[in-house]
């Protein structure tokens, strides 16, 4: 499956901006034979405004049915990330929709970053996977992928492909760099990450997108400014088998250490 990732600058705000640019990347994602885009975390409206409590939306609303007919119109899906509205709470979500505009998932960030993102979102309480292409694909977002549990989780439920829109910032340049093929390599998964670039307010973002393949290499990767990734992915039966880890067959855990000798 050709999967494709748009590296950008923060909308900032600008959801009508962010919806031009997701539809112009749709556009090329398509015409480059992809089947899916991957936009970064909360890339509506933008993942440094600090206005998600009055702009999110329920799903289904305005911006998922807009995001729909994106989709419908250039023929590919899209994981892209937005603030969810439900009841009482606003969550750092990620939604995936197909080709023809249908809802396949949508994921709940559990690792929240910070103060700022614990002060404007809840926490989510469950993984999500979605049967897509020849691929079973888990979501995480961002910080979620830097814990081993979570991908763990999502592999030993039958995840061959993890997608993770993200916001990763300065100074965390390793994230993208090493934890990302190291959390590859380790489950024998994809993993596909899509970060923003340029500076947003106090932040200035690492760039650094890439498709990494189950063992770790990388297929596609970004420099620091804006780019777009198409690449094949790969499952682990199209990788050759000695460079594949065994640690989700093989793992054996202990029990909780004691204080005796």
């Amino acid at each position: 499956m050709k999967l494709a990732i748009l590296q950008a600058q923060s909308p900032s705000g600008d959801a009508d901006g962010a919806l031009a640019a997701l539809e112009a990347a749709l556009g090329a994602a398509a015409a480059g034979g992809a089947a899916m885009l991957v936009a970064p975390e909360l890339f509506l409206p933008g993942y440094n405004c600090r206005r998600h409590g009055d702009l999110a939306q329920p799903l289904g609303g305005a911006w998922c049915e807009q995001l729909s007919q994106l989709c419908r119109a250039s023929g590919c899906g899209l994981v892209v990330g937005l603030p969810e509205r439900s009841g009482g709470s606003v969550y750092n979500t990620a939604i995936a929709l197909d080709a023809r505009g249908r809802m396949l998932a949508h994921y709940r960030k559990r690792q929240l970053f910070g103060a700022a993102e614990a002060a404007q979102f809840a926490r989510g309480e469950r993984y999500r996977l979605f049967a897509f292409e020849e691929h079973v694909i888990g979501l995480l977002i961002c910080y979620d992928v830097e814990f081993a549990e979570h991908v763990r989780a999502l592999r030993s439920a039958g995840a061959d492909l993890i997608v993770v829109p993200t916001a990763n910032m300065l100074p965390f340049t390793h994230v993208p760099d090493l934890l990302v093929p190291a959390r590859a390599a380790e489950m024998a998964v994809s993993i596909a990450y899509a970060n923003y670039c340029g500076a947003e307010g106090d932040l200035v973002y690492s760039g650094g997108s890439a498709i990494v393949g189950p063992d770790g290499a990388a297929l596609a990767r970004a420099g620091t400014g804006p780019a777009f990734l198409i690449a094949d992915t790969a499952t682990a039966a199209q990788v050759d088998a000695a460079k594949l880890s065994t640690q989700v067959a093989d793992f054996r855990p202990l029990p909780p250490p004691d204080s005796g000798a």
